[in-house]
């Protein structure tokens, strides 16, 4: 699936998923039918999985960010599930190997506003927060190749 032409497409993709259909064909040298259809196989088998806007957490009134490891009590793996899908402060959880079970990412208007994040998981287990104090490397799209 992942031929010469569909690494350069995700490659342009990852830098600018706005580029229109025609920009892309251009860029690449190839047919804007030739890149409709591309682009279609990698969305229905699933390699492209959606477009996604970057919006600055600050510029919405929750600047600061913690990362939150939660160590689940018996039976709360479920309930742990249900709560970080309908908390708006948790902005990411991971299911995680190690003696943490989850892993989540929280935005906040300020530092005090997580204990009551906090309070509504530690009925369910033990957490431990550390603060981002600054991210020198940002989120990015997995490389398609290894160099």
């Amino acid at each position: 699936m992942l031929d010469d032409l569909n690494t350069r497409i995700l490659d342009a993709l990852s830098a600018d998923p706005r580029l229109r259909t025609t920009e892309l064909a251009r860029r690449l040298g190839v047919s804007t039918p030739t890149v409709r259809e591309r682009v279609a196989r990698l969305e229905e088998s699933g390699v492209i999985r959606g477009y996604r806007i970057d919006i600055d957490p600050a510029a919405l009134g929750r600047p600061v960010a913690a990362w939150v490891r939660l160590r689940p009590g018996p039976n709360q793996i479920p309930k742990i599930i249900e709560l970080a899908g309908r908390t708006p402060e948790v902005v990411e959880c991971h299911r995680i190997s190690g003696e943490d079970c989850f892993l989540m990412r929280v935005q906040v208007a300020e530092i005090a506003a997580l204990e009551d994040v906090l309070d509504k998981f530690l009925v369910h287990g033990q957490t431990t927060s550390s603060f981002v104090v600054s991210t020198p490397v940002p989120p990015r799209s997995v490389p398609l190749s290894a160099g």
